[in-house]
């Protein structure tokens, strides 16, 4: 099995981020910010070694592709912004291409939700909407992926490049504009694109598009796969309790916390079709972000995760019938899943990695 980790590039300074958020910012401005409201909560989160990186330097990209590869990470899917034509945070993939010396395989996912002050992709307090244009749009955008595509680094299947779509119900034309890129890659080389769905919520795409897989989405899969009743709930309950914290002065959390072996058993019995990636996360905690409103999943032992990875593997080769599982992720760092050392856990969660694929060789 090979283990690909989601990539965030925001560890370094661009004029947006200055300009939306103040000068400097980068994802440790809010994860230093962070504070625990909650006993057994782990905020802030610290880097090993007070590694606070700067992912402009390219001494910073070796490092993390040497550190993946030690311990078992076969690859990582860049989060991609693409704004029908704006980029953002595309520097570190640039500079992986670059620079061929960074040894580590890689993807790109199309991270395609508009940014907002909420961080959480909805369409209120817009600061970079998101548009999809018409075919010369489309293939501007297939373009500036091609040198991409081409790498020898960049991860194939039967000479189609693997490229995931994060919202695909979004993009009205989006059947229109995956065949274009077909017939684009074919006209470069490939037999086609590896298009891949993300599966994040309990409904999936209805539509008859050109995917040739899924992969799961964690822990958003699992979370928004709770019944209706329980969302309900979970709505009323946030309400109640922000009204009592604006009457006592009070900071308790909205919401309630999960229990990670409650997440990852529902993960793992949630079944999803064959020719699926499987997905897991290592942990969850975006308070860096959302202050109270977060969303709260206690940490993992290293015996917990390693169990609900190695579970994720046998369920991906046997049933699924595919040989990728995808980790949410490799530095989340202010959403509290990621691989990369801390001070509190050094490199447990990627000696679970290498330790779980030893035991199944």
């Amino acid at each position: 099995m090979k283990v690909i980790a989601f990539y965030l590039p925001q560890f370094h300074v661009i004029e947006e981020n200055n300009r939306w958020w103040g000068k400097g910012f980068t994802e440790w401005t809010n994860l230093r910010k962070a504070k625990a409201y909650r006993k057994e909560q782990y905020q802030p989160r610290e880097p090993y070694n007070d590694n606070y990186y700067d992912l402009s330097n390219i001494e910073t990209m070796k490092w993390q592709a040497k550190l993946a590869k030690e311990y078992g990470v076969y690859g990582f899917c860049f989060y991609h912004y693409w704004f029908n034509g704006k980029l953002l945070l595309e520097k570190p993939a640039e500079n992986l291409l670059k620079h061929e010396e960074i040894d580590i395989n890689y993807c790109m996912s199309w991270a395609n939700e508009p940014w907002s002050r909420t961080w959480d992709g909805k369409d209120h307090e817009v600061l970079m909407g998101q548009t999809y244009g018409d075919k010369e749009a489309w293939k501007e955008h297939f373009i500036y992926l091609l040198p991409f595509f081409k790498d020898k680094r960049y991860i194939k299947i039967k000479n189609k490049p693997m490229f995931l779509i994060y919202k695909s119900k979004s993009i009205k034309d989006c059947k229109q504009m995956m065949e274009l890129w077909e017939e684009l890659a074919q006209d470069n080389g490939f037999d086609g694109v590896h298009f891949v769905e993300t599966l994040r919520e309990k409904e999936t795409e209805k539509r008859s598009l050109p995917f040739s897989a899924k992969v799961e989405f964690e822990p958003a899969r699992t979370l928004n796969g709770e019944p209706l009743i329980v969302k309900n709930y979970n709505r009323v309950r946030r309400r109640v309790i922000k009204g009592v914290n604006i009457l006592l002065r009070k900071e308790i959390p909205l919401n309630k916390k999960y229990l990670f072996n409650d997440m990852s058993n529902k993960s793992l019995k949630n079944l999803s079709s064959d020719n699926t990636y499987g997905g897991v996360f290592v942990g969850w905690d975006n308070t860096p972000r959302r202050g109270n409103a977060s969303l709260y999943v206690t940490e993992s032992t290293k015996e917990e995760f390693k169990d609900y990875l190695s579970q994720k593997m046998e369920i991906t080769k046997k049933i699924y019938k595919t040989e990728y599982v995808f980790i949410n992720a490799w530095n989340e760092w202010c959403e509290g899943t990621y691989l990369e050392p801390d001070k509190k856990n050094k490199f447990k969660y990627l000696e679970a990695i290498r330790e779980v694929q030893e035991d199944s060789k």
